[in-house]
């Protein structure tokens, strides 16, 4: 059955307050053990809060290791779950989207970024949608910012040479190519360096003021360091990856980056924030995504039941209330809108960048 857009939001607000039948099955898959355990603790704690009385948890072990899938699907459609939802591991998809499209069992994940798997999905007609950025979404804020900010700036594109940083860096500056701006200095710098000072000086002689640096956390703070030291009034930009902990140095205040806020500040997930903290429990890590995912699969299915589409029919275009802001995945089963934010490091955290040099 084929529903408009149109007309599964207004199913969703016309059947918002009627409860199903029963409670709707959910299988959540996540890894335990000491390697990824920690991860999946918050997968968990994240979807028994949201589950209430409305949704019935399968909770079932993900390996991670290759070959997993094919067991993984039967043991899902074993348990009668009408959607899955984490999976924070590309090997689970493998072999086990194909016999759960089968059983119209659509899949959530909310850890996944690699295109490969949402590529496979949608050329085979699998229900799978992802919950988590990918990195095209990353890459594109990154430009954008660029473009905004930096348009009459002389910057420079860096990379550590690795495949997803050169990637990254060749994607960002094509872009802006395209756009009209080109970086003043382009350079593949060697990482896991104890200092950056020679890359320092040929950044000032080119002139340059603003950096976007395709680097880790601990490349970017190191760079970041030797140019205050040298007392370079530069400016740099990294990806997501500077989300991360400090190892050797810490990240000197002011970098920005472009990355996932922290969701337990957002408005929306006060509710279950408070509900977790009532518990003893914080809102940490996979937790609130998992929130998200429960919540939006007992929507669909509530959807589902009340106009005969499928679950993953229900899930296309419809926008759903999360405790991660308003959810809409699109034709292509991802996220409508963009997640990553532009935000500066204070120190201590990451905030938004309200204004930017």
């Amino acid at each position: 059955m084929s529903i408009k857009p149109f007309l599964l939001a207004a199913l969703v607000a016309a059947f918002a307050t009627t409860a199903l039948s029963a409670p709707v099955k959910i299988a959540v898959v996540a890894p335990e053990g000491e390697a990824l355990g920690l991860l999946g603790d918050q997968v968990r704690r994240g979807a028994n809060a949201a589950a209430g009385d409305k949704a019935e948890l399968v909770l079932l072990s993900e390996t991670c290791k290759d070959g997993s899938g094919p067991a993984l699907a039967e043991a899902i459609k074993a348990a009668g779950a009408k959607a899955a939802i984490g999976l924070l591991c590309a090997e689970s998809l493998d072999g086990s989207l194909a016999p759960l499209a089968a059983a119209k069992i659509p899949v959530i994940t909310i850890g996944i970024r690699a295109p490969i798997p949402m590529e496979d999905a949608l050329k085979h007609g699998w229900p799978l949608f992802r919950l988590a950025p990918g990195a095209q979404s990353e890459r594109e804020l990154i430009a954008a910012s660029i473009r905004r900010y930096w348009a009459d700036k002389p910057f420079a594109i860096l990379d550590d040479g690795t495949i997803t940083s050169r990637d990254t860096a060749e994607w960002v500056r094509n872009t802006l190519e395209t756009q009209g701006l080109k970086a003043t200095f382009t350079d593949t710098f060697r990482p896991a360096q104890e200092v950056q000072t020679q890359l320092m000086r040929r950044l000032a002689k080119a002139g340059v003021t603003h950096v976007f640096a395709a680097a880790d956390r601990g490349d970017m703070a190191v760079m970041a360091r030797d140019a205050k030291k040298a007392g370079l009034p530069l400016v740099f930009l990294g990806g997501d990856a500077l989300n991360a902990v400090d190892l050797d140095n810490p990240l000197v205040s002011g970098v920005l980056a472009v990355t996932l806020p922290d969701w337990a500040e957002q408005p929306e997930a006060k509710t279950a924030v408070e509900a977790l903290a009532a518990t003893g429990q914080n809102a940490d890590g996979y937790v609130l995504p998992a929130y998200a995912a429960v919540t939006i699969a007992i929507d669909a299915a509530e959807i589902s039941a009340n106009s005969g589409a499928d679950m993953a029919e229900a899930l296309v275009d419809t926008p759903f209330d999360t405790a991660l802001g308003q959810i809409r995945f699109t034709k292509a089963h991802e996220m409508a809108s963009n997640p990553f934010t532009l935000m500066r490091w204070t120190g201590e955290r990451f905030e938004p960048a309200v204004t930017v040099e």
